[in-house]
């Protein structure tokens, strides 16, 4: 199984245009957060109506996991602030917060975005039901922040992980998890795309202006994860210990 993976396009069209030419080629695309862009001058509402129909279009061509991210939030008539535009677009082949999804002997979780103690324990108890559904699957989670500690959080000042995700990485502990979130970390020195956080490979691949997106295709019959951005790409190998070296023939 082929997962191209991208995160935080931030309702930025001509990557959403290029996802959808390229999205079909794969077995699975999994976009991790932040489809939406709270500093754009197009209001969040009429931003929801365009991106639903990307995700319909994407989801026609295969199966299409979406997590929320913190620029997701649209406020209700309540002053309620929440993701739930993104619960109404679930569809055969789409699946989102809150949902999983089992491939190729892979089962996937979506995590939500979360603001509050209660949300947080929705998310942790959704968690626990899910790892009793496993039956041997390798456990892949859809998660927009990466943890903490990890130098996938790396903001280029600080560490900007999620100390939360942490935990429920150290007491879960899946197999990969595919993140966004932390913009320029894979760009610094003392960051990274991908990290293994005791036993679980994480993989955030950044963002970067421009008509493509960075992006991560990761194919679970060799375990093989490539990034590609703008004038660098690297590869590695999903099997400690973790070696990133140049990807050769990479654009």
């Amino acid at each position: 199984m082929k997962i191209l993976l991208v995160a935080d396009l931030h309702y930025t069209l001509r990557q959403w245009d290029w996802l959808l030419s390229v999205g079909g080629r794969f077995d699975l695309v999994v976009v991790a957060g932040d489809l939406l862009d709270i500093a754009s001058i197009v209001p969040l509402h009429a931003q929801v109506v365009v991106v639903r129909k990307y995700l319909d279009r994407l989801a026609a061509a295969g199966p299409l996991l979406v997590c929320s991210g913190n620029h997701d939030l649209v406020e209700d008539r309540s002053g309620a602030r929440d993701a739930a535009w993104l619960a109404d677009c679930s569809g055969p082949n789409l699946h989102v917060d809150g949902e999983n999804h089992r491939a190729d002997g892979h089962f996937f979780s979506i995590l939500p975005w979360w603001e509050s103690e209660a949300e947080r324990g929705r998310v942790e108890a959704m968690l626990a039901g899910h790892e009793q559904q496993l039956d041997g699957d390798r456990w892949v989670w859809i998660d927009h922040p990466p943890p903490t500690g990890s130098p996938t959080a790396w903001s280029g000042r600080t560490d900007a992980g999620d100390k939360v995700t942490r935990g429920w990485i150290e007491r879960f502990g899946p197999d990969l998890v595919l993140s966004g979130h932390i913009h320029n970390a894979p760009f610094y020195a003392d960051g990274s795309w991908i990290d293994l956080v005791g036993d679980t490979w994480v993989i955030n691949g950044g963002r970067q202006l421009g008509g493509v997106p960075t992006f991560t295709v990761i194919d679970t019959a060799t375990r093989q994860a490539s990034w590609v951005a703008l004038g660098d790409a690297e590869q590695a190998t999903l099997t400690p210990p973790l070696v990133r070296r140049p990807l050769e023939g990479a654009p």
